[in-house]
């Protein structure tokens, strides 16, 4: 599909060579993807953990008697909402598809949540059945407790990280101790739970599959910027269609290829790149359950790691490792990721000392992930890329949806196949987040952003966001992208403080390298140095340093968090 730009000198978007514009999509689910690369390939490793190996066949079997479980002891129909809550590991993988076999949608929740948080995933999308790890069966138990008898789970299977680690970990691939807890617990489950391995154990066999293409395959939950997290709905075929585009666009499309998984498998990025992808490539995802610089760079090592997609905050960690001359980072061949800007000064770095190029991408949960994204022989950076296959996106002006030209900022709005149905039970929001235009149906992302000349999306910020300076508009990502030059700066976090004068001002939340720390470094500095590379009413005018910044499960810095702290709202 030919993207249509606005009017205005510019010159075609640099389209990858030999990439399709768009696809024609199989009329089979994201089940049979596993289905077919278990016949093509039984005995080659689809996941590594910890230095444990599991092959397709292994996959494969595990989630047909899992799917068995599903529906004859736990009484799964198909169309039921099954929670899946647990750090990256195969019982995710093998979890995912069990409830696809099972005709039943995945609903993934981030471990980091407690148990009032809990309770919405369990009542919006009222769900009967959760399959969680050891450590957090106790916080959804805690959750069932807070809710009427009527709606609370009927069964939990619960599993151990470590059943699926090998006796001895090699030590190249030894988890930090802080994880210890965590991977090895193994409190006694909760009343009506089962473990994992006896659920196996049951040898049951699914009853045949029902599911097609455009059956729904998940809800996944985002939060937004008001109001209770939204379901947002995905069928088989939407999360088909970017499972087989990112394939073809960053040419991993070769089951030679070794994928590091360590982007939140619950996150539609992870489920995305260290799951969907692979399987159906036939490729090896190495699995961290979450990220540690000196793990990441071990495990790249010693099973060179070919293709990484991460959060630009990971590149930013390892390339601060006092061990980096240890690792042998050469295997690498595709680098990228999204969630937030790569700062210059790192993407340069990247490229001098390992010749490796930072392809960043865009999109949200509603668009299964990338609906922007480079080209990987010609990225830009703190670029959002060019539209992804099949995908039509415009800048539009908030309010009255007039498609706006080139360099003019206005909303963020896509069209394309990968965008998702609806948000669960939520027609009033649904309604809201699309409009019509030139007969086509765009979702609005509430991100702003301008389109060059050569047809390269930029973000400015999101819409509710923007810092109002005495009439002055100040885009927060703008003024992080330029305090990353700095040299004392790892993370930066620009939010808005008031200001009796300006009504808002600028403010970042910094964090020091250590070095920076070492000798000192203090906030004028930090102001100084802004006075010399942005306008005046960009520069900060508070300065806060801190340890670290607050992350979501997905590597995103929380600006939220911080925003509301500083209004006094959290």
């Amino acid at each position: 599909m030919q993207t249509r730009m606005p009017t205005g000198p510019r010159r075609p978007p640099a389209w990858p060579r030999r990439v399709p514009r768009s696809i024609p999509l199989p009329q089979t689910t994201l089940w049979e993807n596993l289905a077919i690369s278990a016949k093509r390939y039984p005995d080659k490793t689809a996941l590594l953990f910890f230095g444990r190996g599991f092959t397709f066949g292994e996959l494969h079997d595990s989630a047909l008697r899992l799917a068995g479980w599903l529906q004859h002891d736990a009484g799964v129909k198909a169309g039921d909402r099954v929670i899946l809550m647990m750090q990256n590991s195969p019982q995710f993988v093998i979890a995912s598809y069990a409830i696809m076999r099972a005709d039943a949608v995945v609903v993934p929740v981030n471990p980091m949540s407690q148990p009032e948080e809990i309770t919405h995933y369990v009542t919006d999308p009222q769900v009967r059945v959760a399959i969680c790890s050891a450590e957090l069966a106790g916080r959804i138990d805690a959750a069932c407790g807070l809710l009427p008898q009527g709606e609370r789970l009927c069964r939990l299977l619960v599993t151990r990280y470590a059943d699926c680690m090998p006796d001895r970990v090699a030590s190249e691939e030894q988890p930090p101790p802080a994880w210890h807890d965590w991977l090895f617990a193994d409190p006694a489950p909760p009343a009506q739970a089962t473990r994992w391995a006896d659920a196996l154990a049951r040898g049951l066999e699914p009853l045949a599959a029902r599911a097609g293409p455009d059956d729904l395959f998940a809800l996944c939950y985002t939060s937004g910027t008001t109001g209770r997290p939204k379901g947002c709905m995905h069928t088989h075929r939407t999360v088909m269609h970017n499972t087989i585009g990112i394939s073809l666009w960053g040419g991993t499309n070769c089951a030679a290829e070794v994928t590091l998984g360590v982007v939140p498998m619950f996150h539609i990025t992870g489920m995305l790149f260290a799951i969907h992808g692979p399987i159906y490539t036939g490729a090896t995802t190495v699995i961290m359950p979450r990220w540690d610089r000196e793990l990441a760079g071990r495990l790249i090592s010693r099973h060179r790691v070919s293709h990484w997609t991460n959060i630009p905050t990971m590149i930013i960690d390892l390339l601060g490792s006092p061990r980096l001359d240890q690792y042998d980072l050469s295997s690498l061949a595709s680098i990228g990721g999204g969630g937030a800007a790569m700062p210059q000064a790192v993407a340069q770095r990247l490229e001098q000392q390992f010749g490796l190029r930072y392809v960043e991408g865009y999109g949200l949960t509603e668009t299964a992930a990338p609906s922007h994204t480079n080209p990987p022989d010609a990225p830009k950076l703190q670029c959002l890329g060019i539209p992804f296959i099949g995908t039509d996106s415009r800048i539009v002006e908030p309010g009255t949806q007039r498609e706006l030209d080139v360099g003019e900022t206005g909303e963020i709005v896509i069209h394309g196949p990968q965008v998702f149905m609806g948000y669960w039970n939520r027609p009033a929001d649904t309604d809201a987040a699309f409009f019509e235009l030139d007969g086509k149906r765009f979702f609005r992302t509430g991100d702003l952003g301008h389109v060059d000349a050569d047809g390269y999306f930029f973000l400015t910020d999101r819409l509710k966001r923007m810092i109002n300076a005495s009439g002055f508009k100040v885009w927060p990502a703008e003024v992080e992208t330029t305090l990353f030059r700095h040299p004392a700066v790892l993370e930066a976090c620009v939010i808005a403080a008031r200001d009796p004068y300006r009504g808002e001002t600028v403010k970042a939340v910094i964090v020091l390298r250590d070095d920076a720390k070492a000798r000192g470094v203090e906030a004028g500095e930090i102001v100084a140095w802004a006075r010399e590379h942005m306008a005046a009413y960009k520069v900060p005018h508070i300065v806060e340093f801190v340890e670290t910044l607050p992350k979501s499960g997905s590597g995103k810095v929380m600006w939220r968090q911080l925003q509301e702290r500083e209004s006094g709202s959290g």
